[in-house]
């Protein structure tokens, strides 16, 4: 290996030391950046401006010009195709472990596979399929995890040996794999000629294209796109496109009303070699060596390899500061542990010359998920950039998805796991994001086991009983920068062991979540849920009343104190979100909704409530801690500190009334829990937060009282059959196709958005159902366990994918929620679902290529009675939303 080394380093060597070499290189970055002459000039309006003519532009470009859309002008600052997209692999691969991130990845290969007969223009579309390698059983696992989910969709995909993987790419060292996968279809491409290709064709439909043209600021008057300022004059425009890469964040904070775009660039390197004594075959596999954290591709009979090293380097974080993207500087040092990757992994490549090691910027977001949709501040500010180096394999998929969104008003796929609106403005801070992309790089190749967590911007939003609760034992999850509790270690058990031994077995957190749960249902428990997003809707007369009443599916119109669990749903009939409202007084109303509703359910109402100053609507999501007493003995823990009977007579189900606890007055107790079992939600104005929890802890210690997390919450509410709003409901999901038809004023002949859907589904059947599955035939210690997204199938044919799972201490089994369809056997098209249809199958659930025996169920066990009793737990109960 040291002598592969040298001959590696000497050819390096002899680059940097022949000036010619040296001068020829700056003479070509010279002349790239030479401004031309503006034959055309702009028009000054158009319906579409989309700024930035990469990958993401022209795609966007390309699939609106295909909708019907003609007048539409593509700016770009440099020359098309300049940016990131000049730089990228042109690797096209389907290998996502994100069903979006699949989805879109699968269009992009097929709509390159014909672009360059569409267009004329080459763009060096080849199948070579992809080799993903596994050091590690662990890494297989998540390997074949991805592989039952590309199956399921027809995309060909196999497990295979280290022997078939040297049978496929000869000179691939197998001595450390366990296996790996291989997925046929994949491909190499130019990512700069798909990006022309596309351009071709938007161009000739009309679309207007203009380089070395830049965009200043949009502008944007009374919450709407108005216009585009460029350097060469102001375009007036409706709907404005943000596709500038990189540049998307400084693009996002230029104007008056800043639109939060939270990404960064980080600098990404790769290899160019020579071609080989005898050149790699241009169908050669791509390798990924994700434990090596690099990849392989032929490239001109040499190859091309990269990676996504552990220490990242993050640049432009000061902002905007050249047009096209020149090659960065070439840093041998950081590259190494990758070139040393690669020799391990290809050692025939000794006598191999270098011809240029590349370094280019990628922009990373902090979650590893690209950014999409219409700011929540802007209407007609849509934005398509932070590709996590997957720019290329999502461009297809990305900008048709996006089209559809501006053209239609919503995409043909949930797409909320990408949507801008699932950030807030803390999201924003250059601090934090440099930090987290840091982070976010390495994790690219990381192994990825369920329920990990983001190390990096942490302690960023916080309960005011965080650093009680944490010397309480208190292990910590984010969600929307809210830090919440996922179990509480006891005293005297190994911390570090339990925080470092993530798995895809029966993880070591069992038994702890266990006891919680045991006193959940015997006793009483504390859980802290202070992240849920809270609103206040108040108006002089009715004018709450009747824009709520409009906006939401259930009756709103209920007596003062009443509690109502109510979806709000778009046109088709879906959940945009999944919340509980308490009426406080004849006019004001208390919105309780998922954590990471606090962006996307304020745009939502803020887009849809008439503009009258007599109707207000505050976010009150950090004046209130909320404290949720869970179990049997909560009753009498808060009738002593409140000296107030709180029995089901005094204070029935689903009812909300302000009450003193101890010695804090103002606090809006209400009788739901989130997970079915008895008990209250107590809001607290957050300077008496943490009086309340002192008193409640000491008030319950003679009750068996004890702190729980999240993780006990998700076991009891998944064995109650409650779905929550992310996971399993979304904008595709109706209350009809989950069991929620009484949540629906269907019957009161008064208007709501998403009726017209609701009553067509009600006469017509449904094509999805939200079943319950319980596991027969799976050892909990010894099995792989289920987490969500696995296959479904019925009488062995593949009917859907579990949406969410967590382990029944009750049962002693595990439960998975999810959606099963019918598909006519014979043509493959949808069919209505009937009980009888869920009933009569017999059920597998899919984990990781091993599929287990699963009785599903339309109703939970606690409820086998009757359909009446059902109704009444439910309502009693509220819902979980995480």
């Amino acid at each position: 290996a040291a002598r592969m080394f040298l001959r590696l380093l000497s050819d390096i060597q002899w680059r940097a030391a022949h000036p010619k070499w040296r001068r020829m290189t700056s003479s070509q970055r010279s002349t790239s950046t030479t401004a031309e002459p503006h034959p055309v000039s702009l028009p000054a309006e158009a319906q579409v401006v989309i700024c930035g003519g990469g990958i993401m532009g022209t795609s966007v470009a390309y699939h609106l010009s295909k909708m019907g859309w003609k007048d539409i002008v593509l700016l770009e600052q440099g020359r098309l195709a300049a940016g990131t997209t000049r730089f990228c692999a042109g690797i096209v691969s389907t290998a996502r472990p994100v069903s979006i991130e699949l989805k879109m990845a699968h269009y992009s290969n097929k709509l390159y596979q014909q672009l360059e007969q569409e267009t004329g223009v080459q763009t060096g579309y080849m199948k070579t399929g992809s080799i993903s390698l596994a050091q590690t059983q662990d890494r297989l696992i998540s390997l074949k995890r991805i592989a039952s989910s590309l199956n399921v969709m027809g995309i060909p995909c196999e497990i295979i040996s280290p022997k078939k993987v040297v049978q496929l790419h000869p000179l691939i060292n197998i001595h450390d794999l366990v296996g790996a996968m291989y997925v046929p279809e994949d491909a190499l491409v130019s990512s700069a000629n798909v990006s022309l290709a596309l351009a071709t064709a938007a161009s000739r439909n009309g679309v207007q294209i203009h380089e070395r043209t830049s965009v200043s600021h949009v502008t944007i008057q009374k919450g709407r796109v108005t216009g585009v300022e460029t350097d060469r004059g102001w375009i007036q425009c409706q709907y404005f496109v943000n596709c500038a890469g990189q540049w998307a964040y400084e693009l996002g904070h230029s104007g008056e009303e800043p639109v939060h775009i939270p990404l960064h660039a980080c600098e990404h390197f790769y290899l160019l070699t020579h071609p080989l004594q005898e050149p790699l075959s241009s169908s050669i596999p791509t390798v990924v060596d994700p434990d090596g954290r690099i990849y392989i591709r032929n490239w001109q009979g040499g190859i091309l390899s990269g990676g996504f090293e552990k220490n990242p380097k993050p640049l432009f974080t000061e902002g905007r500061n050249q047009l096209e993207i020149q090659n960065l500087q070439e840093d041998w040092d950081h590259f190494g542990p990758l070139l040393s990757a690669l020799l391990r992994r290809m050692p025939g490549l000794e006598a191999l010359q270098i011809m240029q090691l590349v370094n280019c910027p990628e922009s990373f977001t902090p979650d590893m998920r690209c950014i999409m949709g219409e700011s929540p501040t802007a209407r007609g500010y849509f934005v398509l950039a932070g590709m996590n180096s997957a720019g290329i394999s999502y461009g297809g998929g990305a900008g048709k998805y996006l089209a559809e969104w501006m053209v239609n008003g919503y995409p043909s796929e949930n797409v909320w796991p990408l949507d801008l609106k699932r950030f807030g403005t803390l999201q924003s801070s250059r601090t934090f994001l440099r930090h987290r992309v840091m982070e976010v790089m390495p994790l690219m190749c990381d192994l990825k086991v369920p329920r990990w967590d983001f190390q990096t911007g942490r302690q960023l939003r916080t309960s005011p009983l965080y650093d009680r609760l944490d010397a309480q034992g208190a292990r910590w999850m984010e969600k929307h920068g809210f830090e919440r509790v996922k179990y509480f270690v006891p005293p005297g058990n190994d911390l570090l062991d339990l925080e470092h031994s993530k798995t895809f077995y029966k993880p070591d957190w069992f038994d702890i979540v266990g006891s919680e749960v045991k006193c959940c249902k015997e006793a009483v428990c504390v859980i802290d849920m202070s992240s849920f997003t809270k609103f206040e809707i108040s108006s002089t007369g009715d004018q709450a009343l009747e824009s709520l009443q409009y906006l939401f599916s259930n009756d709103l119109d209920v007596p003062v104190g009443h509690v109502v669990h109510t979806g709000m749903l778009n046109e088709k009939g879906g959940y945009e979100n999944d919340c509980s409202i308490a009426r406080l007084s004849k006019r004001s109303f208390f919105m309780i909704s998922p954590t990471d509703q606090q962006v996307h359910c304020w745009a939502w109402l803020k887009n849809r409530l008439p503009n009258d100053s007599n109707l207000t609507m505050e976010d009150v999501t950090w004046k209130y801690t909320a404290l949720n007493l869970i179990g049997p003995r909560a009753v009498d823990v808060l009738s002593e500190l409140s000296y107030a009977p709180m029995t089901a007579e005094h204070f029935p189900s689903l009812f909300c009334k302000e009450m003193s606890v101890g010695y804090a007055n103002g606090i809006r107790v209400m009788s739901i829990t989130h997970t079915g079992e008895p008990g209250f939600v107590l809001y607290i104005p957050i300077e008496y937060a943490l009086h309340v929890y002192n008193e409640v802890m000491n008030m319950g210690q003679k009750y068996g009282i004890r702190n729980a997390g999240y993780y006990a919450l998700r076991s009891l509410r998944i064995e109650k059959f409650f779905a929550f709003w992310g996971q399993d409901l979304d904008a595709f999901t109706t209350p009809m196709e989950c069991g929620r038809e009484f949540q629906v004023k269907l019957e009161k002949g008064m208007q709501f958005v998403g009726q017209e859907a609701l009553l067509e589904q009600k006469q017509n059947g449904v094509y999805k159902r939200f079943t319950m599955f319980i596991l027969e035939d799976h050892d909990t210690d010894m099995d792989l366990w289920p987490w969500w997204g696995e296959p479904i199938f019925r009488n062995g044919r593949y009917v859907g994918k579990t949406t969410s799972s967590a382990y029944s201490y009750t049962l002693e089994r595990h439960v998975c929620l999810g959606f099963v369809h019918h598909f006519d056997e014979k043509t493959g098209e949808e069919l209505v679902v009937t009980t009888d249809f869920i009933n009569q199958g017999e059920y597998e659930i899919d984990i990781a290529g091993q599929r287990f025996q699963a009785k599903a169920k339309l109703y939970p066990f606690s409820s086998l009675f009757t359909q009446r009793r059902r109704k009444d737990e439910m309502e009693l109960s509220g819902y979980q939303r995480e």
